[in-house]
């Protein structure tokens, strides 16, 4: 029985950010997700959270400069100080939000890089990353991210995260499966998921119709399908809902697109 989280940075824009919370509740979410926090204080977040009953269940940690295209540091040479620094402010909230998994965007290859040359310094940092959440329970992501949507990022595919995992050998660090992602660049996603989540090493599954992003029951998904596999495979966490609405539901507030939630949790 899948258990949704609204992802608070993708649906109810219609709205300020801290009032979505309130929005996800009212529509019957129990849980939320989001890309990044720091705007706001952890405690503002935090009042959010308890006085909508709601569970905050991943965010991610500082990407670099996002407004300048950043898009992660963990890939990225000599940015080790700034790196851990952003990490140490993730897990400063995550602990005043009882949140129990942060995201690690890696961020883009630099030109005339190679992922190779790379790879062995950000195995190193995740490594890191997974060592110091551990002292506070918390479960570190890495997310297999397609190109189109994010060009030069990398991960893209499962196999690829998966052997990052396994390289940096952590416990507590495990994959981010996005289902949408998964099938832009790969597809085959029910058999990625029956391979990948008896390992356990799939921390935290989101979706989206695919091709365009909207609502899970637009496009070329069976999410009725899918989500029966979460089960199938024994896969008990959330599941974000990391979603744009259509243009047509944004008109009417993101709860007119939820119709897709019914038969489904």
């Amino acid at each position: 029985m899948p258990r949704f989280a609204a992802n608070l940075s993708m649906l109810y824009q219609e709205l300020a950010f801290l009032d979505r919370f309130e929005a996800a509740a009212n529509d019957g979410f129990k849980a939320v997700e989001y890309l990044f926090p720091y705007a706001f204080s952890a405690q503002e977040i935090a009042l959010r959270l308890r006085d909508n009953g709601l569970q905050q269940v991943l965010f991610n940690a500082p990407p670099g400069d996002w407004e300048r295209g950043e898009r992660g540091l963990a890939y990225l040479s000599g940015r080790d100080t700034e790196f851990r620094s952003g990490f140490a402010k993730a897990l400063e909230y995550a602990t005043v939000l009882e949140c129990p998994r942060v995201h690690v965007m890696a961020g883009l290859v630099p030109e005339a890089m190679t992922r190779d040359a790379l790879q062995a310094s950000y195995v190193d940092r995740m490594r890191w990353a997974a060592e110091a959440a551990a002292t506070q329970g918390v479960t570190v992501l890495i997310e297999p991210i397609n190109t189109r949507d994010i060009p030069g990022y990398f991960p893209n595919r499962q196999d690829e995260a998966h052997r990052i995992v396994e390289m940096a050998a952590r416990r507590n660090l495990k994959v981010q499966m996005d289902l949408y992602h998964c099938q832009v660049v790969e597809g085959d996603v029910a058999m990625k998921m029956r391979h990948y989540l008896p390992t356990r090493s799939v921390g935290h599954v989101q979706i989206a119709g695919s091709p365009e992003r909207h609502e899970p029951n637009v496009g070329e998904l069976n999410y009725h399908y899918l989500l029966a596999i979460l089960d199938e495979c024994g896969y008990d966490g959330w599941v974000g809902c990391e979603y744009r609405p259509r243009a047509g539901a944004v008109a009417g507030g993101t709860t007119a697109g939820l119709g897709w939630m019914t038969g489904l949790s």
